[in-house]
């Protein structure tokens, strides 16, 4: 399908915390993440696309379940992964609790960006849910905390039902415009896109 950059628009105000909590109180797992095949193929497409064998220190945002923090758990020396629903945080620590060098912590952002550096950021399906004036204090944190040659990993839904709607395509051009990231691998199909981008200064 053809898109531009100014298909759409990101929503007027970001999705709020009771959006969320509600989602959690509704069910358990409420994307499927543990079960659905479509995110299980697209984390094993975000895991094969990780151009390093090892990554000392990784920032996971919006880690819902934890089924990824697992899986970069293998990778990584470190890694952060946060949510902001406290029911994401006690099911992600679950699935964590084996392994000593994951911190699983809540997170409301982009206020709430952590403390030091990262060689390795890796964000899915969470930035169309931002205000256009979140994302950019999202990017700005984000980037800021990233460090030079490393690799931030983004992976988001594409809507194909709704092919003129706000979604991986649009953050994603916003992710490619910035001048302080280059685009080192790029995956697209009908479900989701996937771009590793590095940090060049």
């Amino acid at each position: 399908m053809t898109r531009t950059q100014g298909d759409a628009v990101p929503p007027e105000t970001s999705f709020s915390l009771d959006h969320f909590i509600g989602l959690y109180e509704a069910k358990d797992d409420p994307w499927d993440n543990v079960t659905k095949w479509s995110d299980q193929r697209k984390y094993a497409v975000a895991m094969a696309s990780l151009p390093r064998e090892r990554y000392r220190r990784c920032y996971e945002p919006g880690c819902a379940v934890g089924v990824l923090s697992v899986m970069l758990a293998a990778r990584c020396d470190e890694v952060l992964a946060v949510d902001c629903v406290d029911e994401a945080v006690v099911q992600a620590r679950a699935a964590t609790a084996g392994l000593p060098h994951v911190r699983v912590e809540r997170a409301l952002l982009p206020a709430d960006l952590p403390d030091g550096t990262f060689d390795l950021v890796v964000v899915g399906d969470l930035l169309y849910y931002l205000s256009a004036g979140d994302l950019a204090l999202m990017l700005d944190g984000t980037i800021a905390r990233l460090e030079t040659g490393g690799d931030l990993v983004s992976a988001h839904f594409r809507d194909r039902e709704n092919p003129g709607g706000y979604d991986g395509f649009n953050v994603h051009a916003a992710m490619a415009a910035r001048p302080d990231l280059e685009r080192v691998i790029h995956h697209e199909d009908e479900w989701f896109v996937l771009d590793v981008f590095r940090k060049t200064a």
